[in-house]
């Protein structure tokens, strides 16, 4: 059996934080949680000296992995590189569980195809079923509603895999411009407009033009939801619902079985969620910008009002852990309560029963936090099974460990 020991560090619990706390690990499970009392420190413990102790972060929705693996419209690297690559930045930013989001479509503007999307994805699987992985990787499967093509590639895609005790994360999406995240349509036209380069004239036809010729699909949405309800009453998938904008579209898609409210738009979505025992995901990056980048509420606003349990990074995982301290710094809500939105809440979108907090029995997935004003610095990430006493298991982080400063 392996055991270690991690000695005075200010270790953010679900309920609050304990200022000088030791932390025992036995076999990648957490046994024991406690204050420091002196005297009391076994001598082989591993002094951290005030650093910040907080459990694992969970990304629940990441974007990221397709700008590693292109990140110029002329530069494709493989995609077995792409998720080894990406994995390092991951865990250098605390994330030990990752959620990379598949999108099954052909999509111009955002430079993706299905036959990427396939390939991404089963990179992934192969890397995590591996053994050697940095994080636990897993899959966040997109759907647009509106596509035939798309739902059938991710039929077959869901039917391949192989349970592992947790149903898969599947995101039900309409990207149309005039709803949803893009319910704004000034905001949309200036982002298109500066992306595209072109002239707001052209701007505003070439959203008039997406509209138009996602017309047909609208009949397609039904058949999409009528699926993956089957699926997610059935217990087979776990659903988000994606960019929710009213009270009503929340009712909607909870009668069809939808278990999270993914970005919700406004004020009331978010609320009609909390009431119906949705878990309501928000944006890191919209906390650190000060707002939306489309013009839409503040995820800050919410999570202020108490409407918010789960913050991803939808396209930049380093934001996760800035965007929870930068809440605590402001006061916009307690540090226990700020990290929860990253690690335990995340844990509770994902339906991940087994990490998430400093609690005994869970993962022993740790990380390690030190200020550098109003910066911050990951100094270890512990998965789980590094610090199992297992032959097959990835080198021990927990024995390469050494002292660093206080948070």
């Amino acid at each position: 059996m392996s055991r270690h020991i991690f000695a005075h560090a200010r270790a953010v619990l679900p309920d609050r934080v304990l200022d000088d706390a030791l932390v025992v690990v036995e076999d990648g499970t957490l046994v024991e949680v406690v204050e420091a009392v002196g005297g009391t420190v076994p001598a082989e413990a591993r002094d951290l000296r005030g650093a910040l102790l907080i459990p694992g972060i969970v990304d629940t929705h990441s974007d990221a992995l397709e700008k590693e693996q292109r990140p110029r419209p002329t530069v494709e690297f493989p995609p077995e590189f792409a998720v080894a690559s990406f994995e390092g930045r991951v865990r250098a930013a605390g994330v030990t569980t990752m959620h990379h989001a598949v999108s099954y479509q052909t999509h111009e503007l955002k430079d993706r195809t299905v036959e990427r999307s396939l390939a991404l994805a089963g990179a992934v699987l192969e890397r995590a079923a591996g053994g050697v992985a940095l994080v636990d990787h897993r899959l966040l499967h997109r759907l647009d509603a509106r596509d035939a093509e798309a739902l059938g590639v991710l039929r077959r895609a869901l039917d391949d895999l192989t349970p592992d005790g947790a149903a898969p994360l599947v995101s039900y999406e309409d990207h149309t411009p005039g709803q949803g995240q893009y319910r704004d349509l000034d905001s949309y036209r200036r982002m298109i407009q500066d992306q595209e380069k072109i002239s707001a004239e052209a701007a505003e036809a070439w959203v008039r033009r997406r509209i138009a010729e996602r017309a047909d699909g609208i009949p397609q949405r039904a058949v999409a939801l009528e699926f993956l309800s089957e699926r997610a009453t059935s217990g087979r998938i776990r659903l988000l619902a994606h960019d929710v904008e009213t009270a009503e579209e929340v009712a909607r898609v909870r009668r069809a079985g939808a278990a999270v409210a993914e970005f919700p738009t406004t004020v009331a979505a978010a609320l009609a969620a909390k009431e119906a025992s949705m878990p309501v995901v928000a944006g890191a990056p919209n906390v650190l910008r000060g707002g939306s980048h489309s013009g839409n509420v503040s995820a800050t606003e919410l999570i202020a009002a108490g409407l918010v349990d789960n913050l991803s990074s939808d396209y930049m995982p380093t934001t996760l852990l800035a965007a929870a301290l930068h809440l605590a710094r402001q006061g916009v809500v307690p540090l226990h309560r700020a990290v929860g939105l990253i690690t335990s809440g995340a844990a509770d979108t994902a339906g991940l029963a087994d990490r998430g907090a400093l609690v005994p029995g869970l993962r022993a997935d740790l990380v390690l936090v030190t200020a550098d004003g109003d910066q911050q610095t990951v100094r270890m990430s512990l998965l789980a099974e590094e610090s199992r006493d297992d032959s097959d298991a990835p080198v021990s982080v927990a024995r390469l460990l050494s002292a660093v400063g206080g948070y």
